[in-house]
C-alpha cells in the first residue's frame, strides 16, 4: 500500500496487489494483479494491471487485461483499454474506451487470406466521359 502521505516519482511494479492512497507519478505496471487507486490517490502515470479500480484520481491511460472500474468518486482523465469496463454513476471520465477482447486465436480466421496484390484485386475502371 502506498498511504496518504507518501509521494513516488518512477515506475513501479512488482508480484502483488497494490492500493494507492498516495501521489504515484510516471508508470504503474502490475499486469498480473490488482490495482486500486483509493479516494486520497493522485496518480499522473499511466497503469497496466489485471484489474484497475479507481476510486480517486488518475491522470493517465488504463490498460487492464480483465476489467477497469472507475467507482462514483473516481476521476479519471486519459484512455481505456480492457475488454470490461464499469463507470458507476457520478464518475468523472474524459477519454475513450477501447473494449478490446484481445487477440483472435489462430484457429478463428475473421477474413479469408489470400496472396494476391493490390493490382490484381482491382481492375482499372475507364472513366472518360462520352
Amino acid at each position: 500500500m502506498i498511504g496518504p502521505s507518501i509521494e513516488i516519482k518512477g515506475t513501479v511494479t512488482g508480484d502483488e496487489d497494490l492500493v494507492i492512497q498516495g501521489k504515484v507519478e510516471g508508470s504503474v505496471e502490475l499486469s498480473a494483479h490488482q490495482v486500486t487507486v483509493g479516494e486520497s490517490g493522485k496518480v499522473n502515470a499511466d497503469i497496466t494491471a489485471r484489474t484497475v479500480r479507481v476510486d480517486g484520481e488518475v491522470a493517465g491511460d488504463i490498460r487492464g487485461n480483465e476489467k477497469v472500474v472507475i467507482s462514483k468518486s473516481g476521476n479519471v482523465r486519459g484512455n481505456i483499454v480492457a475488454p470490461r469496463v464499469t463507470l458507476e454513476d457520478g464518475a468523472i471520465f474524459k477519454g475513450s474506451i477501447d473494449m478490446d477482447p484481445g487477440e483472435v486465436p489462430a484457429k478463428v480466421s475473421l477474413a479469408p487470406k489470400t496472396s494476391t496484390s493490390l493490382s490484381e484485386k482491382a481492375p482499372e475502371l475507364d472513366l472518360k466521359s462520352g
